[in-house]
């Protein structure tokens, strides 16, 4: 048994839920927060077997597109002398962060 864990962004999350339950996959949903942009992101915990590993990579590959989104980056009011861009800039964001888990011991009661 494997666990994979995949972070997405919320505009894909219901899109891959849907995806996930037509093709038979159980996962829970977990509100995330991403560290970069500071925005709101879907963690999935799904739990698979292991020749099910690549069908459940290609459901969130289909799913999950990475796109471009401009920021304009807040100034940086502190003196932690990180540097700031004055300027709007583009960004990929999307797609998925995904991590696939050897699982020791399963157990559903």
């Amino acid at each position: 048994m494997k666990l994979v864990i995949a972070v997405v962004q919320d505009k894909d999350s219901n899109k891959l839920s849907n995806e996930l339950v037509k093709k038979g996959f159980g996962a829970t949903k977990l509100a995330s927060t991403g560290g970069f942009l500071k925005s709101g992101n879907t963690t999935f915990l799904i739990g698979v077997e292991e020749h099910r590993v690549e069908e459940v990579l290609q459901v969130i590959k289909d799913t999950c597109k990475a796109r471009e989104k401009t920021i304009t980056p807040m100034s940086n009011m502190g003196s932690t002398g990180e540097t700031f861009v004055p300027y709007p800039v583009s960004v990929q964001v999307g797609g998925a962060t995904v991590f696939v888990i050897d699982v020791e011991h399963f157990a559903h009661f």
